[in-house]
């Protein structure tokens, strides 16, 4: 299957599991609103509704991230930019698309990034000073 081929049929699954998670997120908003609007019980009521708050919450902020990267990734096959490394402009494999459709740095790069702690950001611009810096010296 040709690059271009995988990535329309990765751009169907973001799409799917955008719209999925938008539901969830939408569903989950307005469980919590119907939960709250019952009447209180007692202590162990209350607690085990703020832990189940609790962990509702983190769920839907988990969601949420990966919401927004799917909207960004989305937008990156908009602007024709899929598929490319943000930090080193790279192909990034389509065995790690495949595995993660939103990502949006290579594994080399995302290694870099855990191992020094840099954002993405502040490793392109290490990456483009180096580039930089090496057609200074072939000059």
């Amino acid at each position: 299957m040709a690059r271009n081929e995988a990535i329309l049929n990765l751009k169907a699954i973001l799409v799917r599991r955008r719209d999925a998670l938008r539901s969830a997120l939408a569903g989950d908003l307005s469980l919590l609103k119907e939960l709250r609007s019952g009447e209180p019980g007692d202590v162990m009521d209350a607690a085990l509704d703020s832990a189940q708050d609790e962990i509702s919450s983190q769920l839907a902020e988990v969601e949420s991230r990966e919401l927004a990267s799917i909207e960004h990734a989305l937008e990156r096959m908009r602007d024709g930019d899929y598929g490319l490394c943000e930090v080193c402009e790279g192909k990034i494999p389509m065995a790690r698309l495949n595995a993660l459709p939103y990502a949006t740095i290579c594994i080399t790069c995302q290694r870099e990034i855990e191992r020094t702690g840099l954002s993405a950001e502040s490793l392109r611009e290490e990456v483009e000073m180096a580039s930089d810096e090496e057609e200074v010296d072939v000059s």
